[in-house]
């Protein structure tokens, strides 16, 4: 299931990338528009500023806006920067990978070949979706 910390910074980004990329736009603005709590949406969009997704400007004028392109920006990395995983199973994590300590053989587990094949259909879709495709 998807936090509400990723939800709302696909939201959050969304909301910038409609706007003039070249103005700065409001913390408060994108939590009033999009419905989140202010404090919240501030660490959210550190998270991505630090990342390499948002710029800042502080003082009159300030707030944030996109470094990249919305095209450049696939949902899937925004997803792994906000959530971690995509994986459902740490075994089956192309960037997280860990053996499952009750397994001890990964290509006769069940679970762990239907869960590759969740992972690889999951990575298709996001992978090839990027934040242009959400902001008409």
């Amino acid at each position: 299931m998807l936090s509400k910390k990723t939800k709302y910074g696909l939201k959050a980004l969304t909301y910038i990338a409609r706007k003039d990329c070249t103005n700065p736009v409001l913390i408060s603005e994108i939590a009033k528009s999009e419905n989140i709590s202010q404090k919240f949406l501030e660490s959210i969009l550190l998270s991505l500023k630090k990342t390499g997704f948002l710029g800042s400007k502080k003082g009159k004028g300030g707030g944030y806006y996109l470094i990249k392109k919305p095209e450049d920006i696939s949902m899937a990395s925004v997803i792994r920067v906000l959530e971690g995983p995509i994986a459902m199973l740490p075994c089956v994590s192309l960037n997280f990978y860990e053996k499952c300590d009750d397994c001890p053989d990964e290509d006769a587990c069940t679970v762990h070949q239907l869960m590759i094949e969740v992972r690889d259909n999951t990575l298709r879709v996001l992978e090839h979706k990027t934040l242009a495709n959400y902001i008409d």
